[in-house]
């Protein structure tokens, strides 16, 4: 996957225990209905890590084409739920 990180980023998701490797995962394993567009920029997915936690990533596309994480965390038990109801 072409992705952008910078010190920003990693450090952002990184508050939320998130490694960069696992936002990359969670937006390449996307499964309908995601990603979902947010404000018509942002791009928002829920999905597994290959270790299967369940986490939410945000991201935008860059001018030259990579996306660039902007926000990731571990999905709440509640979301987890929606997530597991969805897939059926």
């Amino acid at each position: 996957m072409d992705s952008r990180w910078n010190r920003w980023n990693e450090e952002h998701i990184g508050k939320h225990g998130i490694e960069p490797a696992e936002a990359e995962e969670a937006v390449l394993g996307a499964r309908h209905p995601y990603p979902l567009v947010q404000d018509e920029e942002k791009y928002l997915v829920w999905g597994p890590t290959e270790n299967g936690r369940l986490i939410q990533v945000i991201w935008v596309i860059d001018e030259e084409g990579p996306i660039f994480v902007i926000h990731a965390r571990p999905l709440t038990e509640t979301e987890k739920g929606r997530y597991r109801r969805r897939k059926r």
